[in-house]
């Protein structure tokens, strides 16, 4: 018999709190990093206020900007995503 486990968190956290995160660790403002990585100040706004995802075009920016992977950030995305979903999934079959 084959048991089939997952890991998920108790909270969900937007990468965008993430990201908000690293630009204050770093005395970065969200217009300085959009104009260091190329990328509309309305973007990363958006994305600190989880009203947008990381694409992997920007998993790309952010890994260049802060030395992390690009997966990490995907990661964070997808895994916010999923449980979102989950949640949504839950709340439908208790109503």
């Amino acid at each position: 018999m084959r048991i089939h486990q997952e890991y998920s968190p108790a909270i969900p956290i937007h990468p965008g709190e993430i990201l908000q995160e690293e630009l204050d660790a770093r005395g970065w403002t969200q217009k300085g990093f959009a104009e260091q990585i190329g990328r509309p100040p309305q973007l990363i706004n958006n994305i600190v206020n989880g009203r947008a995802g990381i694409s992997a075009e920007t998993a790309l920016d952010f890994s260049d900007a802060f030395g992390t992977s690009a997966q990490f950030w995907m990661n964070l995305d997808s895994n916010y995503r999923l449980a979102m979903a989950r949640k949504k999934r839950t709340e439908r079959k208790a109503s």
